[in-house]
């Protein structure tokens, strides 16, 4: 399972009603979570007792990875940041799509992890998916895990974090642009058009730095 060691594997339901009890859901949100999720499972922990060849971080002890059915692909992250909120331990949330019959294609899962914020990999085929255990310790593993599922350089000068944040940013800039763009192309003002496109070209040059 997701390439993972045969010893790794534990499989243990995860039951919603947990998660309402635990957390005293109103009716409302107990519905926005059953509407995107189907069922729940711990199905590995990760730890030097499970795979010897591991040693124990500075940081890290331990992870497990959660399986997550999904009713449907778009889901509300809430949901999965509720879970991370449940469990006081580092998760990698592997959340599994299955089309309904009739349909072609086959299961499609998506890996999950927070890590300043939530990291969210591709959709990729669900026989093909996997979580690599690449490093000396779990410190080591974890951190190549945030890097594989966020898109990031975990051999970077730039810590992961920082790597977060800069690309926070960018993408800040980015939507900040569009929408001065949107609204120069309506403006009809002289003055003011030509105040938005130095707008536009103050923040372009901030995302070329």
């Amino acid at each position: 399972m997701y390439g993972l060691p045969a010893n790794t594997i534990i499989n243990q339901p995860l039951y919603k009603k947990t998660v309402f009890e635990k957390f005293n859901l109103k009716t409302a949100e107990r519905e926005r979570f059953d509407a995107d999720i189907s069922k729940m499972a711990l199905v590995a922990r990760i730890s030097p007792a499970t795979v010897p060849a591991l040693a124990e971080g500075q940081e890290i002890k331990g992870f497990y990875v959660l399986q997550v059915a999904l009713k449907h692909q778009d889901y509300d992250v809430k949901n999965i940041l509720l879970l991370q909120k449940l469990i006081p331990q580092k998760i990698v949330f592997a959340l599994h799509y299955s089309p309904p019959l009739g349909e072609d294609g086959r299961g499609l899962t998506q890996l999950c992890v927070f890590h300043t914020r939530l990291q969210q990999s591709d959709w990729h085929d669900t026989e093909s998916t996997e979580i690599p255990l690449t490093g000396l310790s779990l410190d080591e593993v974890w951190e190549n895990i945030v890097a594989a599922i966020g898109g990031l350089d975990a051999q970077a000068e730039e810590s992961i974090e920082e790597q977060i944040l800069n690309r926070e940013q960018r993408e800040k800039l980015l939507r900040q642009i569009e929408t001065l763009e949107k609204r120069a192309r309506t403006e009809k003002q002289t003055r003011k058009k030509y105040e938005l496109h130095q707008q536009i070209i103050k923040l372009k040059k901030e995302l070329a730095e």
